[in-house]
This record gives structure tokens, C-alpha cells and sequence, in this order.
């Protein structure tokens, strides 16, 4: 049986909180726990209600988006961040990735592909639209050579295994897709997951991902 995915939703637009409820709201397995105007309000949400995805505006009064994901990452909670937005710039998805937030899309993504966003994340997988992508790819391939540098010896930390795991996480594979293709078990797969967001300091697989492709272009 699949467990709920409890979801909060933060915007400072009521309108798009209700057209994400509206979207959410009609799938059985996604329960709508809270809502919050602005980061600060977000911050107060999460920590009383625990949900498993945050879909997080970035543009908001008080405390923005990329704020209150950061203060997120720096306390350690568990919820991971969908940053929605209208802009998807180099910056804003850069930033958002370095403050832990596991999956950047626009506001403009189709109702089922937002579903499937909040299922992928809420499983730890990572999720980018397509526009996103295309530019963190471009942001990496011109990536300065002391940045690549550093993200190929971070690689160098893990062992031959963690590293064509860490590899297959780059690609976006799932960790079935990954066990299937190394030829172990998903139990495995996580393990070797863990042991590499331990040793490069991460929170969430887009950053693995980040690693990879910078040290394949040094």
C-alpha cells in the first residue's frame, strides 16, 4: 500500500495556493496539510506540521522563497522543497539548489507533471523541468577550471562503486533503474546513496548530480 505524501504549499498569491490545492487536492495519495503566505509564515508551517514536499514560491514579502529553503537546510529538516516559480534564471536555480532545494519548476508545468513532481521528490528523487535543466547543464559546462577541480576530487572521496552510483544519479536515474543497470539490490543502491551524501556534504540527489557533471567537464 503507497503512503500519503503530506504536502504544504507556500505563496504569497491566494489564487495559486487555491489552483494548487485544486490541481493536488484530486489525487487520493497527496494530502494538502497547510498553507503559508511567505517564508517566515512557511518556516512556523513546517515545523509544526512535518509535511514530506513544500511547493515554495520564490518571489514572496517578509522572508522570500530562497530564504526560507535555506533556513530549512540549515536546520536539518527532513521536508524536501519544490521551488516554484515564474522565472527560472541561472541564479535563481543555482541558488536554489546550493540552499537544498530538491526540485525547481515553473509555475506554468502541467497539472500532471506537477503531480508526478511531488510523488519523484516526496521518494527522494530529484525533479527539474526541461528549461531548468537545459540551464544548469549550460551553467556547468562553463563552470571556471578551480570549480571543476574541486568537484572532481570531492568524487575522489568516494569509492569505485559510490562513484558509478553518484554517476547514475547524475544521469537521473531512479534507484531501481540504478540497481538494474550495477546489478544490485534497491536496499544497496540506497546505502551507497547515503554514503555518498555523507561524504560530499549533501542533502539531496540534484546536488550529487551538480557534482558529476562539474567534474566530467574538468
Amino acid at each position: 500500500m503507497e503512503l500519503i505524501v503530506r504536502v504544504a504549499l507556500v505563496d504569497d498569491d491566494p489564487l495559486v495556493r487555491a489552483g494548487l490545492r485544486m490541481i493536488l487536492g484530486g489525487d487520493p495519495l497527496l494530502e494538502i496539510v497547510g498553507e503559508a503566505g511567505d517564508g517566515r509564515e512557511a518556516l512556523i508551517l513546517i515545523a509544526q506540521k512535518d509535511p514530506d514536499v513544500v511547493l515554495m514560491d520564490i518571489r514572496m514579502p517578509i522572508m522570500d522563497g530562497l530564504a526560507a529553503t535555506r533556513a530549512l537546510h540549515d536546520r536539518g529538516d527532513r521536508t524536501r522543497v519544490i521551488v516554484l516559480t515564474t522565472f527560472d534564471t541561472d541564479d535563481m536555480v543555482l541558488t536554489a539548489l546550493r540552499h537544498g532545494a530538491a526540485g525547481f519548476l515553473l509555475k506554468d508545468t502541467p497539472p500532471v507533471d506537477l503531480v508526478a513532481a511531488v510523488r519523484r521528490v516526496a521518494n527522494g528523487e530529484p525533479m527539474l523541468s526541461p528549461s531548468v535543466t537545459a540551464q544548469l547543464i549550460a551553467v556547468v559546462t562553463r563552470a571556471p577550471d578551480a570549480h571543476r577541480r574541486r568537484a572532481a576530487e570531492r568524487l575522489t572521496r568516494l569509492t569505485e562503486r559510490e562513484q558509478e552510483v553518484a554517476v547514475a544519479i547524475g544521469r537521473g536515474l531512479t534507484n531501481a533503474q540504478i540497481g538494474a543497470e550495477l546489478y544490485m539490490s534497491v536496499p544497496t543502491v540506497k546505502t551507497h546513496t547515503g554514503s555518498i551524501f555523507t561524504k560530499l556534504g549533501v542533502t539531496n540527489r540534484v546536488q550529487i548530480a551538480r557534482y558529476v557533471h562539474d567534474a566530467e567537464h574538468s
